[in-house]
């Protein structure tokens, strides 16, 4: 599997979590089509924090390193990460490294 599509299953998996913990109602689609955080999207700052959380250990879990998403890397960005999944994950791949094919 290549990184991005386990990121990405990653982030569906923690949001899916989060459905089951809190019962809050999210879209869950296409990665260009799941919002996260904006105004697309239900989640407040606090569903925000336990998602990413729940994210990065998940990150820490399958890729064996310790990351921070929620830093002031991601909050200076012109194009918010937390968009939806797919501009999260592509956020990930920086933080991990990875290069735009894997």
């Amino acid at each position: 599997m290549m990184k991005k599509n386990l990121i990405e299953k990653l982030i569906f998996e923690s949001l899916e979590d989060l459905i089951k913990e809190t019962g809050i109602k999210l879209k869950i689609s296409t990665p260009e089509d799941t919002p996260i955080f904006g105004a697309k999207s239900k989640l407040d700052s606090l569903g925000l924090v336990t998602f990413l959380v729940s994210l990065e250990q998940k990150i820490e879990d399958y890729f064996d390193v310790e990351i921070t998403i929620a830093d002031e890397k991601a909050m200076s960005q012109k194009k918010s990460p937390f968009k939806d999944v797919y501009t999260l994950s592509e956020y990930i791949k920086t933080l991990l490294n990875l290069s735009p094919d894997e």
